[in-house]
C-alpha cells in the first residue's frame, strides 16, 4: 500500500489566496475549506486508499516558548483563520483521518506520521503532500517522498540534495543558517543558500564544520567572515536547528489500517449543504460506491 500525508494548513492558505470567496447562510467565509475538500477527493478519486492530513488547530506551538519571533496568528486574515477548526471538522465528516495539533506544528504531525508509516512492512511508500521545505527532511531514500501536487513533482533523497544541496538528515543544519521567514526565525547574517548548501553539503551538521576556516574542506567565498559569524552566534544557531527539526513524537495512529478511507459520516451532507457543495458531495459518494 501507498500512504498520503496532507498538510491541511497549506491547503487552506493555499485555497484561500486561490479560489474565489464564498460564504454560508451566516455570512462565514468557507471557499477555502471547500477547495481543501474538492482537493482531497480528488486523490480519492485517483485511488488513493491510505490518508491522512494533519493541521494547525492553532499557529502558536511550543517553538514560541523556544524563539520569541516565531510564527504566530498575527496577521492572518480573520476570514481566513476562522476555516482552521471548520476544515478539520469538514475532514472528519468525509470520513478522512484528520490530526488537530495544538502543542506540536501539523510539520510535527507529518513527520511523526511518516516516520511511523514507513515502518510498517506492508507500505511500499509514503507521500508526504506538501511542497514546504521542512519536511524535506523526512524523506529516506525513495521509501518517503516529498510530494508538491500543485506542481505535479516527487522528490526523494537525491532530489532534495539536487534542490538544496544536502541530505535530507541536514535540512534543519541548512535552516538555521540560512533561516525560515516563514517560520520567523532569520538564520545566521550572511550565510545565503549557496554558501550554506556547500558547507553544510560537506560536513552535515553544524557541530562538524571547524571554527577555522583554513580548515575547511571547501573553498566558499568569504569563509573567514562566515565562519566568524559562526562562531560568535553558534548557541543561536544551534536553537534555530533546534526550530527547524521536526518532532515525530506526536501523537497520530498506532496503525496505518486506521488511515484507510471508507467513505464519508452522516453529517456529510449536513455540511456540503452548508458549503454549497452539491458536486463534492456527489463526487465523495461515488468514490465510496466504489470502496
Amino acid at each position: 500500500m501507498n500512504v498520503f500525508l496532507v498538510d491541511g494548513t497549506y491547503e487552506l492558505f493555499r485555497h484561500f489566496f486561490a479560489v474565489p470567496s464564498v460564504r454560508d447562510a451566516d455570512g462565514y467565509e468557507v471557499g477555502a475549506v471547500r477547495g481543501s475538500l474538492t482537493s482531497i477527493v480528488s486523490m480519492l478519486e485517483n485511488d488513493v486508499t491510505h490518508l491522512g492530513v494533519a493541521t494547525d488547530h492553532v499557529i502558536e506551538s511550543f517553538r514560541n516558548t523556544l524563539w520569541p519571533g516565531y510564527k504566530t496568528d498575527e496577521g492572518i486574515d480573520p476570514d481566513l483563520l476562522g476555516q482552521f477548526v471548520l476544515l478539520e471538522e469538514a475532514l472528519e465528516a468525509m470520513g478522512v483521518t484528520v490530526w488537530p495539533m495544538s502543542e506540536f506544528e501539523a510539520d510535527d504531525g507529518l513527520a511523526s506520521a511518516a516516520a511511523k508509516a514507513r515502518l510498517d512492512p506492508r507500505v511500499e511508500q509514503v507521500f508526504v503532500c506538501t511542497p514546504d521545505k521542512d519536511l524535506a527532511q523526512c524523506v529516506v531514500d525513495r521509501k518517503v517522498v516529498q510530494f508538491d501536487r500543485r506542481a505535479g513533482t516527487l522528490r526523494d533523497a537525491d532530489g532534495v540534495e539536487a534542490k538544496f544541496g544536502v541530505r535530507p538528515a541536514s535540512i534543519p543544519d541548512y535552516l538555521a543558517l540560512v533561516g525560515d521567514a516563514a517560520d520567523g526565525f532569520p538564520g545566521l547574517p550572511g550565510w545565503g543558500a549557496k554558501s550554506t548548501a556547500s558547507v553544510i553539503g560537506h560536513y552535515g551538521h553544524l557541530e562538524m564544520i571547524p571554527e577555522d576556516p583554513q580548515k575547511w574542506g571547501v573553498t566558499v567565498r568569504g569563509s573567514t567572515k562566515l565562519a566568524a559569524t559562526l562562531t560568535a552566534k553558534r548557541e543561536q544557531a544551534f536553537l534555530f536547528r533546534d526550530l527547524a527539526t521536526l518532532r515525530t513524537t506526536a501523537s497520530v495512529f498506532d496503525s496505518v489500517d486506521e488511515l484507510y478511507w471508507t467513505g464519508p459520516r452522516a453529517e456529510f451532507f449536513k455540511l456540503c449543504t452548508r458549503l454549497d457543495a452539491g458536486i463534492l458531495f456527489r463526487r465523495v459518494m461515488a468514490v465510496a460506491g466504489k470502496r
